[in-house]
């Protein structure tokens, strides 16, 4: 018989709850939330409404550390804001017990935090963290990553993603509304796309361009005599050490779309395409031209749940499972250099929009430009 494998969840607000219904789906591959820790009591009481409709007994703390000191869980997933990621990754990565863990993106809301985190967990051979850039599992992206992978596309020269949508969501303490505390629009959410560009080129980021603002959304509300600053739109350009480029069409304010994320990815030979939700993939060659296009409905089979990222959260679990029962004879699918590149890009990007002028990635990984964000 398998062992059961026993999660806590740290955070467990909107997203936090979306892990718990999605490892509830994974109940018969050997798993069981035991535990949460939040100090936010209307989340703690929704979470223990779901675990309860699971017959799932949950021991519930208000703070991470009385959940680690408890020693009931193997596997903790950070599902917390954005700002608070650091303190709580280090406190899991220094304490006696090891505990795996999935930590929601960003892995931190700036380059220094991340290169702390990473030299820490370097001590600790015996955890494996992963960070939950998803959007690689969502099916239509999958496929697209086997076709580059295979070929298909011939040697990729650009990728190109949009995303048109809705303004961010509503969270506790509306905490996402704020810079401070998110690292910017372009780290909070389009490390996905970052972390996309690198999979597909296969390369390393050097210089971003981007030209963004608060045109819309958010200009209105006011929390404790502070408006929010968070950008609703933007383009951003990506230039890798290889060449290739990548582009970013952000905008928030675009609920009149069919699909919220187009993906693009142009080789030497052929390009392919994801849209999302639509599940569709499409690709062809230059040789064959427009009537050799062809068309997918992506589907995988292994989702149970499709939830709020059309069932890349379950994958996510399912691999990260794969990983954690592989006894560090597999590592975690998205790993902590990911998870920092991915902020880098975001970081680059919002200080272009800042300063007006190309920011490399040199730039924000030097020691002068880490001095300067403490100050």
């Amino acid at each position: 018989m398998v062992a059961i494998v026993k999660y806590g969840i740290i955070g467990v607000g909107m997203m936090g709850r979306e892990h718990l219904i999605n490892l509830y789906h994974l109940k018969s591959e050997g798993v069981a939330v035991v535990c949460i820790a939040d100090p936010h009591v209307p989340s703690q009481k929704y979470a223990q409404k779901l675990a309860e409709s699971f017959n799932w007994p949950l021991q519930v703390f208000t703070g991470h550390k009385q959940m680690l000191e408890s020693g009931l869980c193997d596997v903790v997933v950070v599902s917390t804001p954005n700002m608070t990621h650091y303190e709580i990754l280090m406190d899991i990565i220094n304490h006696p017990k090891p505990h795996h863990v999935l930590v929601e993106k960003p892995l931190c809301t700036n380059v220094s935090d991340c290169q702390k985190v990473i030299s820490a967990a370097k001590r600790r051979s015996d955890m494996l963290v992963q960070v939950g850039l998803e959007y690689r599992y969502m099916p239509p992206v999958a496929k697209l990553i086997d076709i580059v992978k295979e070929g298909a596309l011939g040697q990729v020269k650009m990728v190109a993603i949009r995303e048109h949508r809705f303004p961010f969501l509503v969270k506790v303490d509306n905490w996402n509304r704020f810079n401070c505390n998110t690292g910017g629009t372009l780290v909070e959410k389009c490390c996905h796309f970052f972390d996309l560009m690198r999979l597909f080129i296969g390369a390393n980021p050097v210089r971003v361009m981007a030209s963004g603002a608060m045109d819309l959304n958010h200009k209105d509300e006011v929390y404790d005599g502070r408006v929010p600053d968070i950008i609703d739109n933007a383009y951003v350009i990506v230039e890798f050490d290889n060449g290739c480029r990548g582009m970013l069409d952000l905008c928030m304010f675009a609920e009149g779309s069919k699909n919220e994320q187009e993906i693009s990815v142009v080789g030497d030979i052929g390009k392919g395409e994801a849209l999302v939700p639509e599940s569709i993939v499409r690709w062809g060659t230059r040789a064959e031209g427009r009537n050799g296009v062809q068309t997918l409905l992506a589907e995988d089979k292994r989702i149970k749940y499709d939830g709020l990222h059309h069932g890349s959260s379950y994958l996510e679990h399912l691999h990260f499972l794969s990983a954690v029962r592989a006894r560090g004879e597999q590592a975690p699918a998205v790993g902590l250099h990911d998870g920092l590149v991915s902020v880098a890009i975001g970081v680059a990007a919002q200080l272009s929009i800042q300063i007006g002028r190309a920011v490399t990635i040199e730039e924000v990984m030097s020691e002068k430009f880490l001095q300067s964000t403490k100050s």
